[in-house]
C-alpha cells in the first residue's frame, strides 16, 4: 500500500487531548500516512512524543499502543465516573489559585504526570528518532515561544510544555523558567512549514474555532477568554502562513527550496468543535475514564468522517481554506 508523508500539528487542551488520541488512532490504523514530522503544545506535545516513541518501537502498531496505554493509565488516576461532576475539592483549588501561588498550593510539587511520562517514554531512544519533533513551551521571562527538538527531550521538557502556572510549579530547564506552550504556539505550525519535509500538514485542534453565541454569564465569559487566549497564536500563524504562500506563489523566479516548499505545501484540518465545545472548561483538568473514552471515540469518529470526505485528497491538494483567514 502506498503511503503519504504527513506532518501533524497537535493542539493542547488538557484532558481533551484524548480526542486527538482518537484521531491519531484512526489515522494510524489506515496505514496510509507516514508521520514525518510532529509539533505539539501541552497535551498535543504528549501525544506527539508518545506517537514517535511508539513508532520507534513498532511502527503503526507501536504508536497506537503507546498512545492507548498512556491515556488508559492517566484516566486510572482519576477514578470518578463520567456522569459525576468533578470533585468540589478541585473547584475549590482553582478558586484558591486566584489568591495563592502554585508553590503555596502544592509545596511538594506533586505532579502525577511526571512518573507517568517517565514510565511511558524511552527518552534515550526518542532522542535518536529520524522523525522531526517540535515541542512548544513558553519562556516565562520573555513571553516568547521556545521550541524543543527530539534530540534534547526529557520528562521535564514535556512537563514544561504542559505547565499551568496556577496549578503546577514553574519548570526550570538549564536555568530558564517555562510555562505551558499553548500560551505562545498552540500548536506550532511554522517549524513544520519552514523546516519540515512533508508537504501535507494535518492540523488537529481542540479549542473551538468559532462560536454560535456571545457569552453571557461570568463563567461563560471566562471560558471564552481562555479559549481565545489559547487559540489566538494559531490564528496568527495561519494568517502568516497564508501570506507567505501567497507571496511564494507570486514569485516568477522563486527557485529557492523554501519558496518551492511553500508553493507545494498543503494544509488539512480536523477539529473537535462539536465535541469539546459542549464540555465544561473544568473537564480539561479531569481525565477520568468515562470522559477519556468518550473523547477517544469522538476523535475516531471525527477522523473517519474526515477521511471519507478528504482522505483521497491528501498528497494532492489542500482541504483547508487558508485564504479566508486573512482579514
Amino acid at each position: 500500500m502506498k503511503t503519504t508523508e504527513i506532518a501533524l500539528a497537535l493542539q493542547g487542551g488538557g484532558a481533551h487531548g484524548a480526542f486527538t488520541w482518537g484521531v491519531l488512532d484512526r489515522l494510524l490504523e489506515t496505514r496510509r500516512y507516514h508521520p514525518a514530522a510532529l509539533s505539539g503544545a501541552s497535551a498535543g506535545a504528549m501525544n506527539a512524543a508518545l506517537l514517535v516513541h511508539g513508532w520507534m518501537e513498532d511502527g503503526y502498531d507501536g504508536a497506537r499502543e503507546a498512545l492507548g496505554q498512556f491515556w488508559q493509565r492517566l484516566s486510572a488516576l482519576y477514578p470518578w465516573p463520567a456522569e459525576h461532576a468533578p470533585p468540589a475539592a478541585l473547584q475549590g483549588l482553582l478558586h484558591l489559585s486566584h489568591f495563592l501561588t502554585s508553590d503555596q498550593l502544592n509545596p511538594f510539587d506533586y505532579n502525577p504526570l511526571r512518573e507517568l511520562i517517565a514510565s511511558s517514554i524511552d527518552f534515550a531512544r526518542l532522542r535518536t528518532t529520524p522523525i522531526q519533533l517540535f515541542i512548544a513551551a513558553t519562556h516565562v521571562n520573555s513571553g516568547r515561544l521556545k521550541l524543543f527538538h527530539a534530540h534534547e527531550l526529557s520528562v521535564e521538557h514535556l512537563l514544561a510544555s504542559a505547565c499551568l502556572p496556577q496549578l503546577h510549579h514553574t519548570v526550570h530547564i538549564d536555568g530558564e523558567a517555562y510555562w505551558d506552550g499553548g500560551l505562545t504556539a498552540n500548536p506550532p505550525l511554522f517549524p513544520l512549514a519552514y523546516q519540515g519535509r512533508a508537504r501535507d500538514i494535518v492540523l488537529v485542534t481542540l479549542v473551538p474555532q468559532q462560536w454560535e453565541e456571545t457569552p453571557g454569564g461570568a463563567g461563560a465569559v471566562e471560558r471564552r477568554l481562555n479559549d481565545i487566549s489559547f487559540g489566538s497564536s494559531l490564528h496568527t500563524e495561519l494568517q502568516g502562513l497564508a501570506i507567505a504562500k501567497r507571496e511564494a506563489g507570486k514569485s516568477l523566479f522563486g527557485l529557492g527550496r523554501l519558496e518551492r516548499h511553500l508553493r507545494q505545501l498543503r494544509l488539512h484540518h480536523i477539529d473537535a468543535d462539536a465535541t469539546t465545545g459542549a464540555l465544561d472548561s473544568l473537564s480539561k483538568l479531569t481525565p477520568h475514564h468515562g470522559l477519556v473514552q468518550q473523547l477517544f471515540a469522538a476523535g475516531r469518529e471525527r477522523a473517519q468522517a474526515w477521511l471519507q470526505e478528504h482522505g483521497a485528497e491528501i498528497g494532492r491538494k489542500s482541504t483547508m481554506r487558508l485564504w479566508r483567514r486573512i482579514g
